[in-house]
């Protein structure tokens, strides 16, 4: 248990985001490869009428945010769901449970971000070499990745911003096309595509569009991260809640406005059979014009930024769990010249490695749908433990005053919703309860290990884990 003196002896996060810069973070999050990579798929359960799933998905995630919103405002501290799990229910494994399932939605987001990086190299190149050639470069990218983020933090967030600025920039030149080719540009243009519902035969439209939602719901994952930045953010307690939810309602109307622009210029199956579905867009929006050259190098530069953020993320909450003494203590080695945390960077990164190889031989379908599915599956199920959490720590009175507090209607739509996308009859892939069973499984074998370890050193099995510690990484 950390001693509460040893806490209030050390510095304190510099408070430096204010409103603008943590609006442009909560965007920059959120905005990526879901819409990117997924719309094809999307537009593939439900036909035409894309923009539906992504529609509903920005809802649930807006009810969730108001849970997340009265909880960081309650404990403004760096740690997200695995500090509203301890405090609501103080169980170590729950705590650790939480914390490894949010760790594992950012290894499988980044190997999403992956593969789709390998199919639009191969596309923007016109070449074709094949699976193999996608698996080959998507792991070479993953390397990379952990290349950078073994260099430290400092390289990696400047690599943020500048890839954030280059992931907007897609998503605004897709818009684009789109107002030109509307408003008297030379394509073929059907709005009557967009309200057409085009399900697949063993599906109803309600079945259809859940399935779709509980994939399109992977787009709007990401705004969850900005809770961490809470003891840097100037007055929390105001500024949270305006520029949470209008970063996500920016990015619920790009994702809108780019799945109506994508159905109405391009046939749904043309978009369905794409690993590349925005490039098919442009190609049909402005033939002829250099966009849908450069499309799909910006894609690549684009997802970087949901893969880079993510096995940052991933890699110092595995640091920060064998700091924790709740993972083997070799995870929380720091490289003694890069002061990095080289063996979680690698055991996040092998990881990685494997999932790319697992959808590649096995999944029977996109292995972009899989592995987007599968974060979606992981992160919803830690919504619903949020949206539980919220209604839990009402009974805390410690924290009284000013705190945003959410109406209790939303937090219990909030949970019924996530749990239902979480369940197979919404019908999602059994695939994707496979990959997040054997991750799952992964952390609680590790979790075993490291308890028996800690009987043979003699430390406590009553220890808890401090949450707000465990991304205290260099």
């Amino acid at each position: 248990m950390t001693n509460p003196e040893m806490v209030e002896e050390q510095p304190q996060l510099r408070r430096v985001m204010g409103p603008g810069l943590l609006l442009l973070f909560v965007v920059g999050d959120i905005l990526g490869t879901g819409v990117y990579a997924l719309t094809g798929q999307v537009a593939k359960e439900v036909g035409g009428a894309a923009w539906l799933p992504f529609l509903v998905a920005f809802l649930v995630a807006t009810v969730t945010a108001f849970s997340y919103l009265e909880l960081v405002t309650k404990y403004p501290q760096a740690a997200g769901a695995a500090l509203y799990a301890h405090k609501a229910f103080g169980i170590h494994f729950v705590t650790f449970l939480v914390a490894f399932i949010v760790m594992c939605s950012g290894i499988t987001s980044a190997s999403t971000a992956s593969r789709f990086f390998a199919a639009n190299f191969f596309t923007g190149l016109h070449l074709d070499w094949g699976k193999a050639g996608v698996v080959v470069l998507a792991l070479l990218f993953m390397a990379l990745i952990a290349a950078v983020n073994f260099r430290g933090v400092s390289e990696s967030v400047k690599l943020n911003v500048f890839l954030t600025f280059i992931e907007i920039t897609g998503l605004a030149l897709v818009i684009l096309v789109g107002l030109w080719a509307f408003t008297g540009g030379s394509a073929d243009i059907d709005f009557s595509r967009v309200v057409a519902f085009d399900t697949p035969s063993d599906k109803g439209v309600f079945l259809a569009v859940s399935t779709a939602t509980s994939l399109a719901f992977f787009a709007m994952v990401g705004f969850e991260d900005s809770v961490n930045m809470a003891e840097e953010t100037k007055d929390p307690v105001r500024i949270f809640p305006k520029m949470l939810l209008t970063g996500l309602g920016i990015a619920g109307l790009v994702y809108v406005v780019v799945s109506i622009v994508a159905v109405a210029l391009v046939p749904v199956g043309v978009l369905a059979g794409s690993e590349t579905p925005l490039v098919e867009v442009v190609k049909a929006g402005a033939p002829g014009l250099p966009i849908e050259t450069i499309l799909p190098f910006i894609s690549m530069f684009a997802v970087s930024n949901t893969a880079l953020i993510n096995m940052l993320m991933a890699s110092r909450l595995i640091y920060g769990m064998a700091r924790q003494r709740v993972l083997p203590p070799v995870l929380g080695s720091v490289h003694p010249r890069r002061l990095t945390p080289w063996v979680a960077i690698l055991f996040t990164t092998l990881i990685a490695f494997g999932l790319i190889f697992y959808v590649s031989a096995f999944a029977n379908s996109s292995a972009i749908a899989v592995l987007g599915g599968t974060t979606s599956l992981l992160l919803l199920a830690v919504f619903a433990v949020v949206n539980i959490a919220v209604l839990v720590l009402r009974r805390d009175l410690r924290e009284k005053g000013t705190h945003f507090k959410t109406p209790t209607v939303l937090p219990v739509i909030g949970f019924i919703a996530s749990t239902y996308l979480v369940l197979p009859f919404s019908g999602r892939p059994a695939q994707q309860y496979i990959l997040a069973g054997i991750l799952i499984a992964i952390g609680i074998v590790l979790f075993g290990i490291t308890t028996i370890i800690n009987r043979r050193l003699g430390i406590s099995s009553k220890a808890q884990i401090d949450p707000t510690h465990l991304t205290d990484a260099p």
